[in-house]
């Protein structure tokens, strides 16, 4: 069985909820999501993996979370060609800018958006982003 990163920072719990749920669905895919605080986390946890997972809430002015994230996402920059990412988060303002510019960030990097964009709660994750991320795990779990 193969494992699958799913690397996240969360403030609130709503990124984490959408993490789990990104989890659960990589499991019901038949392989093994293994969940993780970009904290404990090391770029070369996924620099030899063809497919993972990451999450991050919109920050600021629509950016990622700086002190972590950011760094992290950057680090990964030079390894990501080729690889699919599957990109998810939440969000209290605006309207998903953030997630663009994070997707087109990782494709101008090399990478392949799993499903052409990230998937995108408005703050809790309803059932309808839950069933999203785990359909994100799903289409990982297949790749």
């Amino acid at each position: 069985m193969k494992d699958i990163y799913v690397i996240y920072w969360s403030g609130t719990g709503n990124t984490e909820a959408m993490a789990r749920a990104v989890v659960r669905g990589i499991g019901n895919g038949g392989a093994r999501g293994v969940l993780t605080e970009v904290g404990s986390a090391s770029p070369e946890m996924v620099k030899d993996v063809p497919v993972f997972a990451l999450g991050c809430p919109a920050m600021g002015a629509e950016e990622l979370e700086e002190e972590e994230m950011e760094p992290f996402v950057s680090a990964l920059e030079g390894m990501v060609s080729g690889k699919q990412v599957g990109l998810f988060g939440s969000y209290d303002w605006g309207d998903g800018e953030w997630m663009r510019l994070w997707a087109e960030r990782m494709e101008q990097a090399g990478a392949v958006i799993v499903g052409g964009e990230g998937v995108i709660a408005n703050n809790e994750p309803d059932n309808e982003a839950i069933k999203a991320c785990e359909g994100l795990g799903k289409r990982l779990a297949g790749l």
